[in-house]
């Protein structure tokens, strides 16, 4: 008999391009009597339970080719009766057409997958040595592979066998398979691969490179100083599509969805708004290297695939990494501290037009996040607040607060990380860490800004750091409390509570169709709107009207009255700029 190449070993295959399916040949050198199986229901980094077992299909067992039993006993669990001196082999397909970075992808232009997707858990073996062999589809001669895994036998492609310590570093490495486009840097002595799939002619793939190098330096540098970076190797696997957003950290690598469009041009020599968004996916990814995959909540030190992994501090691995984001863009010069105070304040807007603030703390909807934060629906913003958009706003007022007696936040992680040996931490951690720092106890301000619900003190943080603070009017919309979807009629999606809109009856789902204003004579006006930006020319000095919508084929006439408090929203400006400047820079000094 050949010998294996790992204790557990799987054999990736095409099956069906076109029918989107994976095949998977899992191999189990000593099996146990009873051997137990199971596929993940979640990823980690996304939390919440995705059940990736429904997509798959078929899964026969077999030792010597004398066919084995195998008995379901739970929505992603089987067991197999094996005679455990034998190598065991299971087949199964994978059903892959789910495009984002959470699961697995197929289709003639492109395969991808996370291996909680495709490999199976031999339960008892998750510790040994894994490998991984993936074969090239004969249809694809062209496409190229790209992983974090490490090689042991390889083609030029990419092709071949791979190595992992053990399930979860297999499970922590996904993989890219296309005609991709692929270049390398090198940051502090590390290599690192960027791959992009899916990108235009005018792709400018050199911009990408020299600007994604400047973000690993500087988050490197954050760090470890002048020291040795933690990681020997890394791998950022971009997906350009149509649309789409968003990223999910490993220990070694990334993937990554943005708009083909906010890829950086060769015809163009400015920062785009989609470009800047993108070069904050990459930073933000990128600085959960350290915060999360390493340094992460003790409820996380070892995962469990089978169920939800509960932990109230992802306000702090999300929300301080969603701090920093933007600010090691500015220190790695890639944005300027007008553009930062811009994304600031959005973030800052995002936050205060959100009631479900006054009623969940960022500390809840951490622990909520499987229930809340990753499963939104109409009413999400009245009943939660994002611990990502929160965690931001709670990582500046304790990066602001430190500053202002000379310390930073800054100094709190790299403490964090030497107290925590890059490993798990808990809350208690933090606050000795900031204990040491200050010379003083930081529990009263973690209870109201993390556990508690009433509003941060954002103001006069950001007035002594040197930012100042302009109001505008709220857009119309927010004004009425409605959040909406304009797309030749005005698209109901979310009812703000305590809005002029809840008030009048307004309610998710509804299509506002016109608005009929009180004329000057007895007759009144009628109006067809398509946009919510018509009111104002159609009321006048008007302050009621009444709104006519469509709700389950039948159509309602809603009174409206315009609130008499005019909402306004943030706008920073930079007021002091060398302390602004000190701040954004990284200078902790006064």
């Amino acid at each position: 008999m050949k010998p294996l190449a790992a204790d557990v070993h799987y054999q990736i295959e095409v099956l069906d391009l076109h029918a989107h399916l994976w095949r998977v040949t899992l191999t189990i050198a000593q099996p146990f009597a009873l051997q137990i199986l199971q596929l993940p229901v979640w990823i980690p980094g996304s939390y919440m339970v995705r059940e990736f077992s429904k997509q798959l299909s078929l899964l026969k067992a077999s030792q010597l080719g004398r066919e084995c039993a195998v008995t379901q006993t739970a929505k992603a669990a089987w067991q197999v009766q094996a005679d455990a001196s034998t190598p065991l082999t299971l087949h199964y397909q994978v059903h892959a057409y789910d495009a984002s970075v959470r699961t697995a992808w197929l289709d003639a232009l492109r395969g991808f997958f996370n291996p909680t997707s495709l490999c199976l858990i031999a339960a008892g073996h998750e510790q040994q040595t894994h490998s991984l062999h993936i074969s090239q589809p004969a249809q694809c001669p062209h496409w190229r592979l790209a992983t974090a895994l490490q090689p042991l036998k390889t083609a030029a492609n990419g092709f071949g066998l791979y190595s992992a310590a053990g399930y979860d570093e297999l499970a922590d490495s996904p993989v890219e398979m296309a005609g991709f486009w692929s270049g390398s840097l090198v940051a502090r002595g590390v290599p690192h691969t960027v791959v992009v799939t899916g990108a235009a002619p005018s792709f400018d793939g050199a911009r990408l490179l020299a600007d994604t190098r400047r973000i690993c330096e500087t988050e490197i540098h954050f760090w470890h100083g002048k020291g040795k970076a933690v990681h020997d190797r890394y791998v950022f696997l971009i997906n350009a599509v149509a649309d789409g957003y968003g990223g999910l950290e490993h220990r070694h690598s990334t993937a990554l969805i943005c708009k083909r469009e906010d890829l950086p041009r060769v015809d163009q020599s400015l920062h785009s708004d989609g470009y800047v968004s993108l070069l904050g996916l990459i930073s933000h990814e990128y600085f959960h290297t350290w915060n999360v995959k390493r340094l992460r909540p003790v409820s996380l030190a070892s995962y469990d695939y089978s169920q939800e992994n509960y932990t109230d501090l992802l306000w702090f691995f999300e929300g301080i990494t969603s701090y920093y984001d933007d600010v090691l863009l500015c220190r790695a010069e890639l944005i300027s501290p007008a553009v930062y105070l811009k994304l600031l304040a959005k973030t800052i807007n995002n936050v205060l037009q959100t009631p479900g603030r006054k009623k969940h703390s960022v500390a809840q909807a951490s622990f909520e996040a499987w229930t809340k934060l990753y499963r939104p629906d109409a009413n999400s913003p009245n009943l939660s607040v994002s611990y990502y958009a929160k965690g931001t706003l709670v990582g500046l007022c304790l990066d602001l607060s430190l500053r202002q007696s000379g310390h930073s936040l800054d100094e709190v992680m790299r403490g964090l990380w030497k107290r925590c040996k890059a490993g798990p931490m808990q809350e208690d951690d933090l606050l000795q860490v900031l204990k040491d720092i200050t010379g003083r106890s930081w529990q009263r301000d973690i209870k109201t800004w993390v556990h508690g619900t009433a509003d941060l003190p954002l103001r006069e943080m950001l007035t002594a750091q040197g930012v100042d603070i302009a109001e505008d009017k709220a857009a119309l919309a927010q004004q009425l409390g409605l959040r909406v979807q304009e797309n030749h009629a005005i698209q109901v999606q979310t009812v703000l509570n305590g809005s002029a809109a809840e008030l009048a009856g307004f309610a998710p789902g509804d299509e506002w169709l016109g608005v009929t204003v009180a004329a000057q004579s007895t007759t009144a006006d009628s109006w067809r709107i398509k946009r919510i930006d018509q009111l104002p020319g159609l009321l006048g000095r008007h302050k009621t009207f009444t709104a006519l919508v469509a709700r389950d084929g039948q159509l309602l006439q809603l009174p409206v009255r315009l609130p008499a408090k005019t909402q306004q929203t943030w706008r920073l400006g930079i007021r002091d700029p060398v302390k602004v400047g000190q701040w954004l820079a990284g200078n902790s000094a006064l």
